[in-house]
């Protein structure tokens, strides 16, 4: 028996990167999967990967999975797309906050429709996302809410500043400090059900993906340096599928969550870097 067998998910940013590893071991662990993004087929998007994919590639594995194209910077959106998945696999019991945006630009030039439509997908969506699942998940099924962060989150610190060429990490850090407070306010709002676990986790390393490859986070899909995607998959399993009592309002790191519950022995890559690294997953 897989450890979400019976279950129904939710997976945005699911046509490549870390969502689509989260959707397709989720899927082979036995839950049904709505796959989100705006992604649907190869060539819609510079980058490789699409909801085509990813979806072929867990019903070719004997999964269960549809594609949802949504925009989920826009609330409609995001309320059909939840729709969408009930109407398909029932009352939704996961919700994987995945998809993230981010620009690298500095400050002084970045535009504020940039900065906008950014909060809307890295923390309004979230927000939207799962106060519409909770209608489901209150009902007394329970269920989980996991929120994909980043390292960047924590911040570079008051100084001195090594590094005085940050790009980008302004909008993103902050967005990704939000979802963590997000993340534990609404796990002790909900901690009365007993029943519904919100949790964070965030990489213990940059992921090679083709949004970090492309963006020269890291040195191509295999960089020694980086952390495998199927840690992230593994710790939003873990944190999706735990009792409630011991993952409830967890904010994380992959490899340190992982180790801690028994579910790898050593840390993966040159070290765990839990430290604020500025990085963007996509």
């Amino acid at each position: 028996m897989g450890k979400l067998d019976g279950k129904s998910a939710i997976v945005t940013g699911a046509s490549r990167g870390i969502g689509q590893e989260i959707a397709e071991l989720f899927a082979a662990e036995g839950a049904k999967i709505v796959c989100v993004a705006r992604t649907v087929s190869e060539g819609d998007h510079p980058l490789e990967g699409s909801l085509a994919r990813t979806v072929q590639n867990i019903t070719d594995a004997g999964g269960e999975a549809i594609a949802v194209a949504a925009n989920i910077s826009l609330e409609e959106e995001c309320l059909s797309l939840v729709e969408q998945a009930r109407a398909a696999f029932g009352p939704v019991d996961i919700l994987v906050n995945n998809a993230a945006l981010n620009y690298y630009i500095p400050t002084v030039d970045y535009p504020t429709n940039y900065w906008v439509r950014s909060f809307s997908v890295n923390v309004h969506a979230p927000f939207i996302l799962s106060k519409a699942v909770l209608t489901d998940m209150t009902s007394g099924r329970g269920g989980a809410i996991v929120n994909i962060s980043s390292g960047s989150a924590i911040g570079p610190g008051r100084g001195p500043y090594d590094d005085q060429h940050a790009r980008g990490g302004v909008m993103y850090g902050a967005t990704k400090a939000a979802l963590e407070r997000m993340t534990q306010g609404l796990a002790q709002e909900l901690s009365q059900h007993g029943n519904i676990a919100v949790t964070a986790v965030s990489p213990s390393r940059v992921v090679p993906t083709p949004g970090t490859v492309f963006h020269k986070l890291v040195d191509g899909m295999e960089d020694p340096k980086g952390e495998p995607p199927e840690m992230m998959a593994k710790a939003a399993l873990l944190l999706a599928s735990e009792p409630v009592e011991k993952v409830n309002g967890r904010v994380t790191y992959s490899q340190q969550i992982l180790k801690e519950f028994g579910w790898i022995d050593e840390a993966v890559g040159r070290g765990v870097d839990t430290a604020g690294s500025g990085y963007s997953q996509v």
